[in-house]
Parts: structure tokens; C-alpha cells; sequence
């Protein structure tokens, strides 16, 4: 009987060694090729001690290359051995469903084509930010917005919740061509974000520890001076709260209401 491709894709976690969960490991174990999308070459030697045919999906990136291109690209390399007949593994950095394309694609796409494709979660950069920062996202709340996204398009922000920006480091780019945009396009952002708060408001660029020796990058500095600063394509930018909670009371009022008639 012809064996039937399959496709999974999994975390890896952001730390090397650390943070991968022992069903992705038996993933990657099981697999007949494992294809990676990891974050430092490291993480690529340590894959390959865990499986003999590791292949890097690094290589599709390119400067000036579209990365809509690229994810095709990987997508199809993935698909190519699943249709084989292969039980294929995509080891991805982090979670490979937190701000990772090919995954998401890949697995639709197997999915469609009739094989079976599921989907591993893995310690995204979310994760260890609210470890490494001490943020509890129930205490007052948590917006999250890809930087770009929020700059293209009207989105409502609620300055007495935190306020999480990810990719800040290609802030208004719309060609998916960059690794990074020029210190005025995150002034457009700055001056997006003045709208809700001070000039002199705290903001963290915040990057995950990807290897176990190093420390996260916590680096505290105004939104005023944001567009001066290093931000990177894994830099997330998180401000917090600029005013309290404001208590609605026409609703608390209603809910009385219904805590008087459950009562009697």
C-alpha cells in the first residue's frame, strides 16, 4: 500500500532547547524530512542532532525579494514532499502560528489537497514577554496590533490597557521587501500614537532570549525618541497604560439590577 504524505507543523519555542513540548520533539523525531525556520544557526545544529535530513528554509529569504514570494516558496517545498508521500515536519521558531505565514498556508493548503496537516503550538515571543516584563494581561487588558497594520488601517486604541506592537522594526513598510523601514516611518507611527499618549510616555522594546546564555533585550525609552531608536525586525514595542480604567455605570446599574432579581 503507497504511504500517505503528511505534514506538521510545529514550535520550537523561543529558547533554544528550552521551551519545545515532547510532542513536537516526537514530531521532529518521526518525520522523514524536517524543514526549519529557526532564529539563530544554533538552533539549526541542534535540530540536526535530533533528525539526519534538516533542511533550512532560510535560504528563501532574500534582500529586496518580496517575502509574499518567499512564503510561497517554502510553502511549495513543504507541499513537494508531502505529496511523495513523506511525513514532513516544518520546525518553526516560537509558535508556528503567532506571526508565521507559511505554517497557516502550508497546512490550509495540505488540507485541501486531501493529506493530513495539524499544527503544534510552541512558547511564542508573547509568552516570554509577559514573563519577562511581569505583565498579567487580566489585570487591566492587552491590545496587540502588527505595527504596519495599525498604521494602515483605523484601528481603536484603548490607552488605559497595554498596548503591544509587533514587527515595530518595519513600521509602515508596504512592500514586504524590507527587514526595516528609516527612522521616519516610525515617526509616522510616533506621531499615530500621540494621538492617545504623551511625548514623555515610558515605552519597552522588548526582544525574547533565543539562546540560554543570553538575557532578553528590556529597554526602556519615550515615545518622543522611539523613531531614534535601534528596532530591529523581532523588536516588539509595548506601552503601558496611560490613564486608569473608566467604570461604565449604566451597566454596573443593569447588573444590579439582575443581582437584585436573582436574590429575591
Amino acid at each position: 500500500m503507497e504511504k500517505r504524505g503528511s505534514l506538521a507543523c510545529v514550535g520550537l519555542g523561543m529558547t533554544l532547547g528550552a521551551h519545545i513540548s515532547p510532542r513536537s520533539r516526537s514530531h521532529i523525531e518521526q518525520a522523514d524530512v524536517v524543514f526549519a525556520a529557526v532564529s539563530d544557526p544554533l538552533v539549526e545544529l541542534w535540530l540536526q542532532q535530533m533528525h539526519a535530513d534538516v533542511r533550512s528554509l532560510q535560504p528563501y529569504y532574500g534582500e529586496g525579494k518580496s517575502r509574499q514570494d518567499t512564503y510561497r516558496e517554502m510553502v511549495e517545498a513543504m507541499l513537494a514532499e508531502v505529496r511523495a508521500g513523506k511525513t514532513v515536519c516544518g520546525a518553526f521558531y516560537g509558535h508556528p502560528g503567532v506571526f508565521a505565514l507559511a505554517p497557516h498556508r502550508a497546512i490550509e493548503k495540505a488540507r485541501a489537497e486531501g493529506f493530513e496537516a495539524r499544527m503544534e503550538p510552541g512558547i511564542s515571543a508573547e509568552d516570554c514577554l509577559y514573563a519577562d516584563l511581569g505583565i498579567d494581561p487580566g489585570t487591566v487588558g492587552c491590545q496587540h496590533y502588527e505595527a504596519s497594520q495599525l498604521m494602515f488601517y483605523r484601528r481603536r486604541i484603548d490607552p488605559s490597557a497595554y498596548l503591544v506592537l509587533w514587527q515595530a522594526g518595519i513600521a509602515g513598510d508596504r512592500s514586504f521587501r524590507r527587514f526595516a523601514t528609516p527612522a521616519a516611518y516610525r515617526q509616522l507611527l510616533v506621531d499615530l500614537l500621540a494621538a492617545d499618549y504623551p511625548l514623555d510616555h515610558p515605552c519597552t522594546i522588548y526582544e525574547a532570549a533565543t539562546l540560554p546564555i543570553n538575557a532578553p533585550r528590556v529597554e526602556a525609552v519615550a515615545l518622543g525618541d522611539l523613531a531614534r531608536a535601534e528596532l530591529r525586525l523581532q523588536s516588539t514595542l509595548v506601552l503601558p497604560p496611560a490613564r486608569p480604567l473608566e467604570q461604565n455605570p449604566a451597566m454596573l446599574a443593569r447588573l444590579a439590577e439582575l443581582d437584585a432579581l436573582a436574590a429575591s
